[in-house]
């Protein structure tokens, strides 16, 4: 048990899921399953209401304006930039968070966010809030947990879906439910066996919530790379999410496109 925690240690230490090219690797999978496309950095002006209960959905990783990040997003935004496009939007952003009410929104929100999605001080804006609330929190918890690169990726999934919050689908609680079921490396326990308990519980939590029904994020993809043993996230990769394939680092089979899913390409 000593053994295999040390040398989880030891490969954390040496490359994380901040790791640039890793990094890169994190943003192209998550961006399959929230765009069905691996071309992430389209996604900064990316923006619908996809009917969830959390009002307009937009991002590189799906601020909402129903939960408040988009709320913070659009208040950090208007720091860097007073006056930018989206400042306006401000108090409207205020009384529609916790709801998936567009009042003060409509009708030219979504024009003007895909406006702003031109300014790079809007895309630095939504990098550096992705990393503060869903990035940096999953990389700190997976390296104190002891986990690899794929381990803090499977955190990082989490957190962007369900968030950090006090409920009983939130990745702390989703985590503390995993807790229940085994260790993770850095208290002992295998790390192959924790990412399952954990898959487990996320798959659990994504199943109390009609939106999120669909696991196949986890079974098709997080589960394939846990399966193959590939705690590195060492491409090459190929996963499905909602039935399209997808692969990184390696030439498609003849008649696919490089870096699209089989069915959706990088819309």
């Amino acid at each position: 048990m000593a053994d295999a925690a040390a040398a989880s240690a030891v490969r954390t230490k040496a490359v994380g899921l901040d790791d640039p090219a890793k990094k890169d690797i994190a943003m192209q999978i998550v961006s399959s399953a929230e765009n069905s496309s691996l071309d992430w950095k389209a996604q900064y002006k990316y923006i619908e209401d996809i009917g969830d209960g959390r009002g307009y959905t937009a991002g590189i990783i799906g601020f909402c304006s129903g939960t408040g990040d988009m709320l913070d997003l659009v208040e950090y935004y208007t720091q860097a930039k007073p006056g930018n496009v989206l400042a306006k939007y401000l108090p409207a952003l205020r009384k529609v968070n916790g709801s998936d009410s567009h009042a003060g929104l409509d009708p030219n929100f979504t024009k003007d966010w895909t406006k702003a999605a031109q300014d790079p001080e809007f895309r630095k804006a939504q990098d550096h809030e992705r990393d503060r609330v869903y990035f940096n929190p999953a990389v700190k918890q997976g390296k104190s947990d002891g986990v690899g690169v794929l381990g803090q990726f499977v955190y990082y999934d989490a957190i962007v879906m369900h968030g950090d919050g006090s409920d009983s689908t939130s990745f702390r609680n989703i985590r503390k439910r995993a807790l229940s079921k085994a260790k993770p490396p850095a208290q002992g326990g295998s790390e192959t066996a924790w990412l399952n308990a954990f898959l487990d519980a996320r798959v659990w939590a994504m199943k109390q919530e009609e939106a999120h029904s669909d696991t196949s994020r986890v079974d098709t993809a997080q589960r394939v790379f846990l399966k193959k043993g590939n705690l590195t996230l060492d491409t090459p990769l190929e996963w499905k999410v909602y039935g399209d394939s997808y692969r990184i680092g390696q030439p498609p089979p003849r008649g696919v496109l490089a870096g699209t899913g089989a069915s959706k390409g990088t819309g």
